[in-house]
């Protein structure tokens, strides 16, 4: 199911080394009063590299004794703080799987404890795997293999949709962008396995050696479920059908503008625009309920499919392509050569990872991926905090505060335009921690030694659960990620900003950091998904989280004007020789990141004003250098070529290095708070400065 979510965009599990020294307070600071102001913890001043200069490269001199001191290990292709809180989350996933596994009695089939217990266990049964090879998709293979036609794909589509196998659109229930109140049946496009469509249409070297690679790992797999003698002839058809499906897909720059993704129609007329595909034989077969409209995000996509679907000379290559887009989705399930297999394109040639992750750390994510919500409910229980729950608020409630002023100060919106971003402000809402009502799964049949039928079990509730919506009001209890995810997000339809427990947590927030450590982290998270409320897509949505335009004109020019200056800065980065980043694509977590470090900033300035004395020094360090060392910490990582070119292809925010450099070039704060020179490297020239909110 998709959704609308703008994310804060992190992978993220132990906290930064050095973090658990004790602070060296300035000796002549006397005891603070205030709780909060004098912080058990000390700071990671191992993590900086003190031969560069604050004001030329921020980011070598912020993380480049942590650069050097953490190798990014064999099994991952990016390694930051990130992935590190994320790593000790998923020890403490495995500690509580690994726990069940030795309760003798456990509750009843249905349960959630026998669920994550016997989907742990079959995926970790490597030997039982093996000796099963493809015969759990036996069935399937042979329902595939009886296709005959594109007129007969609709029916194979929607048979293998309600197993949890998506293909060639997706089509998916949520809240109507125009009526938010109310669930709204979706279509989009689909239909490619490579990460974007820019990767069958560049003709560059390195795009082209990665279609080969491709085309050869399509032979492998189709070579290792027994269809060796059709298996190089079938790759080669996959991929010119899909070259073809890139063609006519829309880009993701495209896709972030909600008018052009919004075309709302009737059911009964989009049906009889698209002769090529039996739209409505898909709805009655998957069990859709009867809807009168539905909401189409690219019109132009299934209009040009039809002409795909009716070319006859094509059906050897849809077959080839329904066989393939269902092996790619399941083969990582089957024996150990499949899986490897699938781990060397995936994992090796498009993100640089060298060595697969152990087999116990890929059950783990494995149940996490698949029954996330149920294992979040024993997480919490372990390591959440109702303190942590309480502080975040408040600081929610103070950052709004900040956002508020700034919105009465600014110079270039009028009083009309203030009342309404105002207005939507405060219609803000927020979760933290986890749901208050927990997804029920208790229908889905996990059976130990039936991995594939198991997966097909809760995708089967999954999708009841998506299609129950269709027609009902928006649940706004309703969360769009786990408890243990270390990520944060802001969903536009709902106008709420949400906080996961699995980021509430070192190096982000700590009970006893200093308090500028904590604004430079979950501070500007915070920040950050409130700021996705006025980037350049979240802008378009009110307070009632419909697509509604409340800017007056020259409002709406002043603010494109400024956005678009920040876009040209970050298309200026050129993080690989061939590739740059795409200013567009990136710029409302650009616009994120540097709105949320300032509301995070002054809401640290007015949280230090009530301690008594202020706490000016720590460590060598003032408490707003700390602040932007604090977000340099979060966002340092190594990353392999291979993913870095994929994410600068695919992903919507910028790379961790230039979260660092970008905003705080357009930062007086960051200036004043190291002394910076004008003319100094770090900093964006007097012309060239952005300021938004």
């Amino acid at each position: 199911m998709m959704k609308t979510l703008l994310t804060l965009g992190l992978a993220a599990a132990v906290a930064l080394p050095g973090f658990a020294q004790k602070l060296k307070v300035n000796a002549k600071s006397k005891p603070a009063k205030s709780v909060g102001c004098l912080p058990k913890q000390g700071f990671p001043t191992g993590n900086l590299d003190s031969s560069q200069a604050a004001c030329s490269d921020f980011y070598q001199f912020a993380a480049g004794g942590w650069l050097k001191a953490n190798p990014m290990p064999s099994t991952e292709s990016r390694w930051g703080t990130f992935n590190m809180l994320d790593k000790m989350n998923e020890r403490r996933l495995e500690e509580i799987l690994d726990r069940l596994t030795r309760i003798k009695n456990l509750k009843a089939p249905g349960s959630i404890e026998q669920q994550l217990m016997d989907l742990y266990l079959s995926f970790s049964d490597s030997v039982g795997r093996n000796q099963q090879g493809i015969e759990p998709i036996g069935e399937h293979l042979a329902t595939l293999g009886r296709f005959n036609n594109t007129q007969e794909l609709a029916g194979m589509l929607a048979w293998l949709r309600s197993k949890g196998y998506g293909m060639l659109f997706s089509m998916y229930v949520t809240a109507d962008a125009r009526m938010s109140e109310v669930n709204r049946v979706h279509l989009g496009q689909g239909g490619l396995s490579l990460p974007d469509r820019d990767y069958y249409l560049k003709q560059d070297s390195a795009s082209k050696a990665i279609r080969m690679a491709y085309e050869d790992h399509i032979a492998q797999i189709f070579a290792l479920c027994g269809m060796t003698s059709e298996a190089k002839d079938m790759a080669s058809r996959v991929l010119s059908l899909e070259t073809k499906i890139a063609g006519i897909s829309m880009s993701r720059t495209e896709m972030r503008d909600p008018d052009k993704t919004y075309n709302k129609m009737s059911w009964s007329g989009f049906v009889a625009q698209h002769p090529g595909f039996a739209f409505e034989q898909f709805r009655m077969q998957l069990g859709v309920p009867a809807f009168d409209s539905c909401i189409v995000g690219q019109p132009a996509f299934f209009t040009s499919l039809d002409g795909l679907l009716m070319d006859k000379q094509l059906l050897p290559d849809w077959r080839a392509w329904l066989h393939w887009h269902f092996l790619r989705q399941v083969a990582g399930l089957l024996s150990s050569k499949h899986e490897a297999e699938m781990f060397r394109f995936n994992s090796t040639v498009m993100s640089g990872i060298k060595q697969m992750k152990p087999l116990k750390e890929r059950s783990v994510r494995f149940v996490n991926g698949t029954l996330g919500e149920p294992l979040g409910q024993l997480f919490v229980k372990q390591y959440f905090s109702p303190r942590a729950k309480a502080d975040v608020a408040r600081m929610v409630e103070e950052l709004r505060g900040v956002f508020r002023q700034r919105i009465e100060a600014l110079s270039w919106m009028s009083p009309e335009t203030k009342e309404k971003a105002k207005a939507k402000l405060q219609a803000f809402t927020y979760k933290i921690g986890y749901p208050d009502q927990w997804r029920d799964f208790s229908k889905a049949v996990i059976k130990r030694g039936q991995l594939v039928a198991s997966l097909e079990s809760v995708a089967a509730v999954n999708l009841q659960y998506n299609l129950s919506k269709i027609g009902k009001p928006v649940d706004k209890k309703e969360w769009g990620m786990t408890p243990q995810t270390v990520n944060a997000y802001y969903s536009p339809n709902k106008n709420e900003i949400v906080f996961p427990a699995g980021i509430l947590q070192p190096p982000f927030y700590s009970e006893n950091a200093h308090p500028a450590m904590n604004y430079g982290g979950i501070g500007a998270v915070i920040g950050h998904e409130f700021s996705h409320g006025f980037d350049d897509k979240g802008s378009k949505y009110d307070g009632n989280g419909n697509l509604s335009n409340w800017w007056t004109a020259e409002d709406r020019k002043r603010f494109e004007e400024r956005t678009g200056k920040i876009v040209a800065q970050f298309n200026k980065f050129k993080p690989i020789d061939t590739l740059s980043i795409n200013g567009s694509m990136t710029q409302g977590e650009n616009i994120a990141d540097l709105a949320g470090l300032t509301l995070a900033f002054y809401a640290m300035e007015n949280q230090l004003k009530k301690c008594d004395p202020p706490l000016l020094q720590a460590d060598g360090f003032t408490a707003e250098q700390r602040f932007f060392l604090s977000w340099a910490g979060i966002w340092v990582n190594h990353i392999s070529p291979s993913e870095l070119r994929k994410r600068l292809i695919t992903d919507p925010h910028s790379p961790g290095k230039y979260r660092i450099l970008g905003p705080l070039a357009n930062m007086p704060e960051f200036r004043k708070a190291f002394g910076c020179a004008p003319g100094s490297e770090m900093l964006a020239k007097e012309e060239d400065l952005v300021v938004i909110w």
